[in-house]
């Protein structure tokens, strides 16, 4: 269990910022921006959230995505494979992809097959899930910077913030009313 007794330590007025494993960076460094902006994901879930108490199994499978951000986050943290609380090291695994796989597939199984692109809109919860998709696929694009400059990153790290965008797009359409408020794009509508 990780304990917070002090919020404030003053460590970060200089610009840096330990990692899980002690290790001092700046707060902008590539590894530091990716746990970061997974932070965000997992903010703009929580805000679509007060909009999805009707629909018990989508808020679920959203609480257990911002958990699962959490331990993705403390993965990316970790960059020597550390230990974590109670000595083992969280990171995202295999399952945890499978089941937002699985989700897709359940939420996605009682959509209409689409024939262009989906606007944010139609219901409060859709509009910020799609919000949380596109900070998701930014830290996406943040977290494969980092693999790409030689930092250790997993490949279920990666994996799982992909699927997780699209788990988001789905969720979103199904969360406005399967599809039916959605709001499609009209290419060249206001020529």
């Amino acid at each position: 269990m990780v304990v917070l007794n002090r919020i404030y330590t003053r460590t970060g007025d200089e610009g840096m910022t330990m990692l899980g494993n002690g290790e001092q960076r700046k707060k902008y460094d590539l590894r530091v921006d990716a746990y970061g902006t997974v932070d965000e994901v997992t903010a703009a879930i929580g805000v679509a959230r007060l909009h999805t108490a009707d629909a018990p199994p989508v808020d679920a499978m959203l609480g257990r995505i911002q958990n699962d951000l959490f331990d993705l986050a403390a993965d990316l943290c970790s960059p020597d494979k550390g230990k974590g609380p109670g000595g083992e090291r969280l990171a995202v695994n295999a399952q945890q992809v499978k089941r937002l796989e699985d989700e897709i597939d359940t939420l996605n199984a009682e959509l209409s097959p689409l024939r262009t692109f989906v606007l944010a809109g139609g219901s409060p919860a859709a509009t910020y899930l799609h919000l949380a998709r596109t900070v998701c696929r930014r830290a996406e694009r943040v977290i494969v910077a980092l693999a790409d400059s030689g930092e250790s990153v997993s490949p279920e790290v990666r994996s799982y913030i992909n699927r997780l965008s699209d788990f988001l797009f789905v969720a979103s359409r199904y969360l406005n009313d399967k599809g039916a408020r959605d709001v499609l794009w009209v290419p060249g509508a206001n020529r």
